[in-house]
């Protein structure tokens, strides 16, 4: 059987979860999957508008994003930006067509909503296709995920399956997997191990500052900052692939000996998350449900309007995390928790409600199993 897994690489997330999906699948006889990044076959000019424009857009103005992200949920049939967007996303995907017949694939499973919507449009075009599948990589679920023609969805919660069945998604298309993450995140090292490989102190209280894979964020200014208010603890940060950002980082580590830890994009971020003992992280769909994996409580910060609020409500409902709204509030709420032992207990208690270490191969087993 051969699997072809699409992503779209606007953001980290989208790309990660397509790894996760094959890395599940390698150790299966008989099953082969190959990872496509749809942006790969576009024009240059039509990538950094999908890829490195939406960095820009959620960092330099957050309410464009946000109005982008209502406006295009429910879109009027007659929307402008609708037709914009799909004549735009025709012109520049035909190489798709041709990856698909070079392929042969069995089956197809898309981790975001582009690839999933050409693939719709092919189908009703009548050419024929494999069964698609789609991975929803937050926890919500907006509307352009949705398309006729799907085969099935893998969801993060029961609470997303039931939005979806309510927008019209048959109930048996809806499979509760959670969001594909990297199978190690199922048997973690031991603290002591971790601590170790990153040259921490297992026995001090170990914080981890995180921005997502593209390093959007200021947490130069945190590290600093909760590096002042925290004499006692140690800051693994994390820059993602912003060459600029881990030089800044470095110079607060100056500051700072033997108390900050910058780190760049690393692929195994499960043996950080080991050593810590508390997560200050944007509210993705992949960086917090590695999270929740790894029993890593976490306080959420800078949430991009839209999907990572939509993530940072459910989190925040069942018990797995705080927020900070500022500086002033993060220093609160980190000196707040690492005071109550207990309180941090419950919170890794809690994720377990949410916790998919399996995802990943979870949704190998339903392609595989799918007539």
């Amino acid at each position: 059987m051969r699997i072809l897994v699409l992503s779209v690489s606007a953001g980290a997330g989208h790309v990660r979860a397509a790894q996760s999906i094959c890395a599940a699948g390698e150790a299966v006889p008989g099953l082969e999957l190959i990872h496509l990044d749809v942006l790969d076959l576009v024009s240059d000019g039509f990538r950094k508008f999908y890829g490195s424009a939406y960095i820009k857009l959620v960092e330099k103005a957050p309410q464009l994003w946000a109005y982008l992200y209502e406006r295009t949920d429910h879109p009027p049939s007659s929307s402008w930006l609708d037709s914009a967007r799909r004549h735009i996303e025709r012109l520049n995907t035909r190489r798709l067509d041709a990856e698909i017949a070079r392929v042969v694939p069995d089956a197809i499973v898309c981790t975001h909503f582009l690839p999933a919507e050409l693939l719709s449009r092919r189908i009703a075009g009548g050419q024929p296709t494999p069964p698609v599948w789609i991975n929803v990589t937050d926890f919500d679920v907006h509307g352009l995920w949705l398309q006729p023609h799907i085969a099935g969805y893998c969801v993060a919660t029961e609470e997303v399956a039931v939005r979806l069945a309510a927008r019209g998604i048959p109930e048996q298309q809806i499979h509760v997997t959670g969001i594909a993450i990297m199978p190690q995140f199922a048997n973690p090292p031991a603290r002591a191990t971790a601590a170790a490989e990153l040259g921490l102190d297992p026995e001090r209280p170990t914080l981890l500052l995180m921005s997502g894979g593209a390093g959007v964020g200021g947490i130069d200014r945190l590290a600093e900052q909760v590096a002042l208010a925290f004499p006692a603890v140690q800051i693994v940060a994390l820059a993602g692939r912003n060459a600029d950002l881990l030089r800044r980082l470095g110079e607060v580590a100056a500051r700072h000996p033997g108390r900050v830890y910058p780190q760049g994009f690393t692929s195994t971020i499960e043996r950080v998350m080991a050593a810590a003992d508390l997560a200050i992280t944007k509210p993705g769909g992949l960086t917090t449900s590695e999270c929740l994996a790894m029993r890593l409580p976490m306080i959420v910060v800078s949430p991009i309007p839209g999907q990572e609020e939509r993530n940072a409500d459910t989190l925040l409902e069942a018990g797995c995390a705080l927020k900070a709204v500022d500086s002033a509030a993060l220093v609160y709420k980190i000196r707040r928790l690492l005071d109550d032992p207990a309180r941090l207990a419950r919170m890794r208690e809690c994720q377990g409600q949410l916790a998919r270490p399996q995802a990943a191969g979870a949704i190998v087993d339903l392609l595989r199993a799918a007539p």
